[in-house]
């Protein structure tokens, strides 16, 4: 069930709103709201026994070996987010109907908006931390992708490049914090973790794993000094500006400081770095928000102040201070998510969102105006609304948890944010609706109340805000009690009693002090219109944090220029010189420990035809040292290579990796051959005598080192792993070929990827030639490569080849699992036939028969190998094995009798597949001369 809660907005919502691109708008609207309100139904159907103690837990297995699986929980604290995120969303995507022009697309928006919405409940539900980061991931780009949606906006580009690379170096740095932490536990399963509680903190990593992960929260929650990237990505259409604001991606890095509670309370670094971290936000979002010209800046500078204020509530760990944090996630998310909307419906009906221009519309938008009252007094920290409940509990919290100096300090600081928060909360609604006459730089003097749906999803906020407000205990206790049990792994919690009177103390005199101080600061700057005329960024100048970004990328610009035109000069040596180099150090590091000495081994005699092929494949390497500058001659002697390779393969008594060496040297020397084709016939002399001197002390220091570590390795005892393999190849894998069961069932993932990696290779080869053939390009000394018919003798041979090298090809591919063979050396023999076709009857005639004109057939191949591949490794979670569990089974037939049936052979055949179509497609986009545009005059032989 937890699975499909991702997976409604993931896969059925992108797909099905997508899908209805060109549908009426209204119906992508029921699309939407129907995908969230499920997704919303589901989880509250588990509210009650999760609401009273209960753990929902759910695991998949997928790379079980390195801990990584789909798991998923659903606590208290995630139902209440997921909640959050489902609620939230289906008002967003009403009021996104309404607010949402006919000439911008609603389907992209709503799809983008399934995706985040998709993201932060993995987030929410993940009870596996690298499962969480891919979440976490998923929301940086689907965020990245929102803010970026009016894409043809300069602040629009550069809103969401500065937001994903913000929170994606943050992600970067919890990716290393999630490593040391699983390291520790001993897991990456949340479960187990945070069972360990604070046993942890003794271990030496933990420091540096807990400093890690509070950058990747501080990074996606705004935190001071990364806050500046939230006001930027302002650029966002107002739906998602609200979206993310007020229930997903900067509550993200709340949710995971939460969630990671047990076993970060107790240790004196986390409390007072996140508690200062949180109180100096507070204070500077605030700040910084009171002389915003922007509507949605002020109110996304007030979103930092509301973050640092949670987040330092987080910090001071205690079980009322959660309670605290979580009541006012609850409070943050009503009154936020309908300020943003109002702030739209302003822009909407006004035509501008400047703070500079609105002034005195109460007249033109009454309701609207009523609406942002209640919201923003909830933001202020008025009585009788949800905002002053919360506020006052953090100011509890505070004053009960610091002392001395500590405890002047932060009182001061929280009591002046609270002045700047309703000094903000002041301008918001008195310098729009009020302060004097409609002003006359108003786009439209004329703008009336929008349509009763764009309201309805304020008015019900609104509605909670207040209620909530006069209401808490009946709306809020329990729920925060429950959640602050989860989040801090308790078996009861009762504490939080939440009323509208605690009596005379300090924090109500602390909100008193706010509510006045901030009234009269506002009305003092008011004075004069003197607010509007402060421009509080020309007085910070360079120190801005948004300019400091913006000249550290600048800096890091003109150093990749200056080391790309120090080291990308154009030159293979040039490269590989320091490619070699830097492997040689990075191997003296480690081996200068060691002692490098010949091991206890007895030596062997070595039998003639060892010697005969070391002399065989020494001559082989001289030749190319001597030819290397002539291509041709260059590749015909690698091929020579690879067979003296073979051969030794042959002699050690590996028939598999011979087969397989022998067909790739094939196929890669016509690949290369047809490659140099498009090339000068000979490689420049570029080397100077001291270069070549440099390159061949180079070259004997590598082959030098690497021989000398071989003869160590063969020297000495060690215990290999190939027993393991012998042992367990048939009774687990099915088969005797231990080569073939190792690459299609142990290490099945490997081979994978290392086909994928082969038809994107292909798919690449097709992409930069078929470049070449668009843009043009000039090679005055190449050779247009094609192949033409040949003969009538050679034809009629080749007409022979290809059945029997099919024939051949079943052949190696039926008998892999148990002999010699497999799907990658029969997809080469079959490629190799293919080729003789081609050289045979000529490549046109040859695609005609194939049908395979223009490689499209050869790009279906490789889709359908890599789809049989990789659904036959999924079809092993339908049995809850992990992926790529491969079964085999015997059954007996009639007159054949008994067989060995196995599914790796559908993957292998994905195999078989997959390097057909990438290597006729390779063969077939090099041999295309329509590919090239080959100009000036072909040299003579």
């Amino acid at each position: 069930m937890l699975a499909i809660i991702i997976l409604l907005p993931l896969l059925f919502g992108t797909g099905l709103v997508s899908c209805l691109s060109h549908a009426p708008r209204r119906l992508n609207m029921l699309a939407a709201i129907s995908i969230s309100l499920s997704c919303f139904g589901l989880l509250l159907s588990q509210s009650n026994s999760v609401f009273h103690g209960a753990t929902l837990l759910q695991t998949w297995a997928w790379l079980p070996e390195i801990g990584i699986n789909f798991s998923f929980r659903l606590d208290a604290l995630g139902l209440l987010f997921g909640l959050l995120i489902s609620g939230i969303g289906t008002l967003i995507f009403i009021y996104a109907y309404y607010y949402l022009g006919e000439k911008n697309s609603l389907s992209k928006l709503y799809g983008l908006l399934m995706l985040f919405m998709a993201a932060m409940l993995g987030i929410s539900l993940s009870n596996n931390l690298i499962i969480l980061l891919v979440f976490w991931e998923l929301t940086s780009i689907s965020s990245f992708l929102l803010v970026a949606y009016w894409h043809r906006y300069d602040a629009a580009q550069r809103g969401s490049r500065m937001a994903l690379i913000i929170t994606g170096m943050g992600g970067l740095a919890m990716l290393g914090g999630f490593m040391l932490l699983g390291q520790m536990a001993g897991s990456f399963q949340l479960d187990q973790i945070l069972a360990l509680g604070s046993s942890l903190q003794t271990q030496p990593l933990f420091v540096p794993a807990l400093l890690l992960i509070l950058l990747g929260a501080f990074t996606k929650s705004a935190q001071f000094p990364f806050h500046f990237w939230l006001p930027n990505a302002m650029a966002a259409p107002t739906p998602v500006s609200a979206y993310l604001h007020s229930a997903t991606m900067v509550k993200a890095g709340i949710f995971l400081v939460a969630r990671l509670l047990p076993i970060f309370v107790g240790f004196s670094l986390f409390h007072n770095l996140v508690t200062l971290v949180g109180l100096t936000t507070f204070a500077l979002g605030a700040f910084f928000a009171i002389f915003k010209e922007d509507l949605k800046g002020l109110l996304a500078y007030s979103t930092i102040s509301h973050l640092g204020l949670i987040m330092c509530l987080l910090g001071l760990g205690s079980p009322l201070a959660v309670a605290a944090a979580i009541f006012h996630i609850l409070n943050h998310a009503t009154f936020k998510a309908a300020l943003f909307m109002i702030a739209g419906i302003i822009d909407h009906e006004t035509g501008t969102r400047s703070l500079k221009k609105l002034q005195g519309i109460w007249y033109l938008l009454p309701f609207t105006g009523t609406l942002t009252m209640i919201t923003a007094s909830a933001m202020a920290g008025v009585p009788f609304t949800n905002g002053f409940l919360s506020k006052e509990m953090f100011f509890t919290e505070l004053v009960q948890h610091l002392s001395g100096f500590s405890l002047i300090l932060g009182v001061a600081v929280a009591t002046l944010a609270g002045i700047f928060a309703v000094a903000y909360s002041f301008r918001l609604v008195h310098g729009v609706f009020f302060d004097g006459e409609i002003g006359e730089q108003i786009p439209n003097p004329h703008a009336h109340e929008p349509k009763l749906g764009m309201r309805s999803p304020i008015i019900l906020l609104a509605s909670l805000c207040i209620l909530v407000g006069i209401f808490p205990a009946f709306f809020a206790e329990t729920l925060v009690n429950q959640v602050t049990r989860a989040s801090l792994q308790l078996n009861e919690f009762h504490g939080a009693h939440l009323a509208i009177w605690h009596g005379v103390n300090l924090p109500l005199l602390m909100s008193m002090v706010a509510l006045v101080g901030g009234s009269v600061f506002y009305l003092r700057l008011s004075r004069g219109a003197l607010i509007r005329h402060i421009d509080i960024e020309d007085y910070l100048r360079k120190l801005q944090g948004k300019l400091i970004f913006e000249y550290l990328m600048q800096q890091i610009v003109y150093l990749g220029r200056a080391v790309k035109l120090k080291t990308e000069t154009g030159k293979l040596q040039h490269y590989l010189f320091w490619i070699i180099s830097f492997s040689i150090v990075m191997l003296l590091i480690p081996l200068c420990s060691q002692p490098l000495r010949t091991g206890t081994h007895l030596l062997t005699q070595a039998p003639w035809i060892a010697i005969m092929l070391w002399l065989l494949l020494f001559s082989a390497c001289w030749m190319m040292l001597w030819f290397h500058h002539e291509r041709i001659k260059a590749v015909l002697i690698s091929g020579a290579v690879g067979l003296v390779v073979t051969l030794v393969f042959v002699a050690l008594s590996a028939p598999d990796l011979a087969l397989t060496q022998i067909t790739v040297d094939v196929v890669t020397t016509v690949l290369l051959l047809m490659s140099l084709s498009l090339l000068p016939q000979l490689t420049p002399y570029e080397s100077t005598q001291t270069q070549r001197w440099r390159d061949a002390i180079l070259a004997i220091v590598a082959g030098g080192g690497v021989g000398w570590i071989s003869w160590l390795i063969l020297t000495r005892d060690h215990d290999s792993i190939s027993w393991f393999f012998v042992q367990q190849s048939l009774p687990l894998g099915g088969g005797s070929n231990i080569v073939n069961v190792i690459l299609v069932d142990f290490r099945g993932f490997d081979t994978f990827g290392e086909i994928t990696v082969l038809g994107i290779a292909a798919l690449g080869t097709l992409s930069l030639m078929d470049g070449m053939r668009t843009h043009g390009t000039t090679i005055t000394q190449g050779l247009s490569y094609r192949f033409n018919p040949s003969p009538l003798l050679v034809r009629t041979t080749a007409s022979w080849v290809l059945p029997i090298a099919l024939v051949v090809s079943l052949y190696i591919f039926m008998r892999g699992h148990n002999l010699p063979g497999g799907g990658f050396i029969a997809g080469l023999i079959t490629a190799m036939a293919l080729i003789i076709q081609y050289i045979a009857l000529g490549q046109d005639y040859a695609e005609q028969l194939l049908k395979a004109k223009s490689g499209r057939l050869y790009e279906i191949w490789i889709g359908t190998g890599l789809s049989i591949a990789g659904i036959t490794g999924v079809l092993a979670w339908l049995w809850s094995h992990p992926f790529l569990t491969s079964a085999h089974v015997y059954v007996y037939l009639p007159i054949l009798g008994k067989l060995h049936l196995a599914s790796a052979a559908l993957f292998d055949l994905g195999v078989y597949l997959t390097v057909v179509g990438a290597t006729m497609l390779m063969i077939s986009v090099l041999g295309d001369s329509r590919h090239t545009n080959i100009s000036g005059p072909i040299p003579k032989e």
